[in-house]
This record gives C-alpha cells, sequence and structure tokens, in this order.
C-alpha cells in the first residue's frame, strides 16, 4: 500500500515539476531575438554573457540594443522579422509587444524544431530565462517554472550573497 502511494505522488511530482535544468553551452550556437524593447534588450544583454552569435531583430528598439549593435556585439537588424531570418537558429526569443507576431514566431519555430521563447507567455516556452549569478567559474541559474519571478530573483540575490561571503573565508582547509 506505501508503495503505491509513493507511485502516485511520484506521478504528481512528474506533473507539476516537469521542467529540467541543464547547462549549454551557447559559444557557437545561432541565437534570434525578435523585439527591441526593455525585455529584448534584457534578454540580449544576459545571452552576450555567455555568446556573441546573437541576431536582434526589430524596426526600432532601444538605445542600448542600438549600441550593442554599432559596437559590433551583437548583429542588429532593423526592420520586421521574416521567415529566413531563422534559418540554422538553435534558439529564439520572441520578445514583441505583439501577440500575433509572436505566434507566429512560436509556430513556425515549432514546425522547424527550433526552441523557442516566447516571453510573456509561460505556455509558449521550451525553455524559461534563469536569473543568473556568475562569479569566476561558478555560473547559478534560478528559475522557479515561469510561475514567480520575484521569488527566483530573492533566491539569485541570496545565492549570490553567499557567494561573496564565501570569497573571504580561509580556503586553506580543502
Amino acid at each position: 500500500m506505501g508503495t503505491c502511494l509513493f507511485r502516485e505522488e511520484y506521478r504528481q511530482v512528474l506533473i507539476s515539476y516537469s521542467i529540467f535544468s541543464m547547462v549549454i553551452d551557447l559559444s557557437d550556437k545561432k541565437i534570434v531575438v525578435v523585439g527591441g524593447g526593455n525585455i529584448a534588450t534584457r534578454r540580449v544583454r544576459t545571452l552576450l554573457q555567455f555568446t556573441r552569435n546573437i541576431t536582434a531583430i526589430a524596426p526600432k528598439c532601444t538605445m542600448e540594443l542600438q549600441e550593442l549593435g554599432k559596437t559590433g556585439y551583437v548583429n542588429l537588424i532593423t526592420r520586421p522579422v521574416k521567415r529566413s531570418d531563422f534559418d540554422m537558429a538553435y534558439m529564439v526569443i520572441a520578445a514583441t509587444n505583439d501577440w500575433k507576431l509572436n505566434d507566429e514566431i512560436y509556430r513556425v519555430c515549432k514546425e522547424e524544431g527550433i526552441y523557442v521563447n516566447v516571453a510573456d507567455d509561460k505556455s509558449k516556452c521550451d525553455f524559461y530565462f534563469p536569473g543568473i549569478y556568475m562569479k569566476d567559474e561558478v555560473v547559478v541559474g534560478i528559475t522557479a517554472s515561469g510561475l514567480d519571478h520575484s521569488r527566483a530573483k530573492k533566491v539569485r540575490i541570496a545565492i549570490q550573497e553567499a557567494m561573496e561571503a564565501s570569497d573571504g573565508e580561509d580556503r586553506s582547509a580543502e
């Protein structure tokens, strides 16, 4: 009887938590960010910590994104997105303020087998954008499965504070 209960509880956990965290080397992966607003800019800023192979596409964009394009950190294309922009893409982030365009990007990516994240629609995300803390060789990504961004941020800050506190500790005992 106890085993059956355990199996049912385990099944419920699997249904509730289907997100698996993993670390991916993005250095040689083509990433496309569609959108030029604040959310797209934040996504690009985070991704730049891991790769320079980023194309941002939007008719208009923030000053910061424009500067990243001018300095060569990002391949910035200032026009509406086209299906061919996704050729050879490993992942696409749809961060526009046009839900119809985001839906179309999602549909195309699913057809083409491209990982996609629609920034404002959890149900249309193959992956979530984690809160990131990096220090030396340590990279920590935190997500609350797209449900509670403020909680994930608090956890990231707590990890950051713990890592910074450990920097002052004597490591000679290791």
